[in-house]
């Protein structure tokens, strides 16, 4: 028998009789709901969109239009510390404050949310089509601060065509492929602010030219020797706005070639600015991108101070680094997405919302590459195959020594240089097959 008492789930409550304490049920507490905004016009009805043109709410039926409700902060966005007390009032606001629809991908297991209204069945990231909807969760912290639209969606096609045809190791026919169907979609990303402070010392090498006799010869000759001295120095460096990627679904390789943004178009978030965008929840938590946006300053902050030594021979190299003033935001940031297929193989390309830089993936013409680094490093194979053979008759033949050591030290120059040319040729074509 349970002598539990009062039971639990019961509280003390209030008694008619003096002296007499009596106990009822405690009340269900109520679960804290977020903020929900719907997007609705107010003359007609019907779901409105943010306007990338004006910056407001416009609705494509009736066009009524709302103009936008916060002004640009910039650089004067709220910062946060890392501190207790900061920390939990930043917690303190979750979700998008509005009724969103979640997208997961079953391909790549990306997620998305998607605005009030709208219906679709393709992942922006692959260009799948097995993907599940479901009710957006209201967990994660809500962003403070976002950089708007600024780019039209129609001005992606041009962009994306003239950035087709600007390299030579594409297949001919990808020049005249059309790219269409481009996704507006805000990105999560983390800002840091940071002072670092750094104390280094290292051998730096210096080369002095030293005379000394030859006996043998007879005579004085030069050589040149390396005389290793300890240097050392202090750097103070600042880091402002550092963008830090908040999801890890997405090439790192593309998403640094659109960070070009300029925070200082930063405006305080509200939902109507998502009205019409696809919208993505960060799923690198705070604490791991600040390891990766320090792991970041460190590498800058060691390249400033090694930039501080004599000469750029350095050895035994040490640094004592300190950070200070550290913050941070999480901000949203625009862009748009297409996925187009070439020969049966997706690819994928990103256009920065608000300046237009693009990045992506494209197929390599690995035949053409092929031939061209063939046609550079072949000069320099055929002269040097000459000079050898020239050399090997010369043994046989002593006047042929003459012609090849006219054609072999030259051949072995242009073989060198052709095979750095033709090495870098198919580098490059790699790393843009690797994307």
């Amino acid at each position: 028998m349970n002598k539990t008492f009062p039971p639990p789930g019961f509280i003390p409550a209030e008694s008619a009789i003096p002296g007499i304490v009596i106990y009822a049920p405690a009340p269900e507490e109520a679960e804290a709901q977020p903020e929900i905004v719907d997007f609705k016009c107010p003359q007609c009805g019907a779901t409105t969109a943010y306007s990338v043109a004006d910056g407001g709410l416009r609705c494509a039926h009736c066009g009524y239009y709302e103009p936008p409700a916060k002004p640009i902060v910039g650089k004067g966005a709220q910062e946060f510390e890392f501190t207790v007390e900061t920390m939990a009032a930043a917690g303190q606001a979750h979700g998008w404050g509005e009724t969103r629809r979640e997208l997961q991908c079953q391909n790549c297991n990306a997620r998305a949310t998607l605005p009030p209204g709208r219906l679709t069945y393709t992942c922006p990231f692959c260009g799948s089509n097995r993907v599940l909807q479901q009710d957006a969760p209201q967990d994660g912290l809500r962003p403070r601060f976002l950089i708007p639209f600024k780019l039209e969606a129609d001005a992606c096609r041009p962009i994306v065509q003239q950035w087709l045809g600007s390299s030579w190791m594409v297949p001919k026919a990808l020049k005249q492929k059309a790219v269409a169907g481009f996704t507006g979609i805000y990105l999560p990303y983390w800002t840091f602010d940071a002072v670092t402070q750094a104390e280094w010392k290292a051998e730096v090498g210096h080369q002095e030219t030293r005379r000394r006799y030859n006996s043998s010869t007879k005579s004085w000759e030069s050589h040149t020797v390396t005389v290793w001295r300890w240097e050392s120095g202090r750097v103070r460096k600042f880091f402002d706005d550092l963008l830090v990627p908040g999801t890890a679904k997405l090439s790192r390789v593309l998403l640094s070639n659109l960070q070009n943004y300029d925070t200082q178009a930063l405006v305080a978030y509200e939902p109507q600015y998502l009205a019409g965008f696809m919208a993505q929840a960060y799923d690198v938590p705070l604490e791991k991108a600040w390891e990766e946006g320090r792991e970041k300053m460190r590498a800058d902050t060691r390249d400033a101070c090694r930039g501080q030594a004599s000469t750029s021979q350095i050895r035994n190299f040490s640094m004592a680094l300190d950070f200070s003033d550290e913050s941070w935001r999480y901000v949203l940031a625009p862009v748009y997405m297409a996925v187009y297929q070439y020969e049966g193989q997706p690819y994928q390309v990103m256009i920065n919302g608000q300046t237009g830089a693009i990045a992506g993936q494209r197929p390599v013409d690995w035949t053409k590459v092929w031939l061209v680094a063939g046609a550079v490093a072949a000069p320099g194979v055929l002269l040097t195959l000459i000079g050898l053979l020239a050399l090997i008759l010369g043994v046989l033949l002593p006047p042929a020594l003459g012609a090849a050591a006219v054609l072999l030290v030259p051949g072995v120059i242009l073989l060198i240089i052709g095979g750095i040319i033709a090495f870098s040729i198919v580098g490059k074509a790699r790393r843009m097959d690797d994307v």
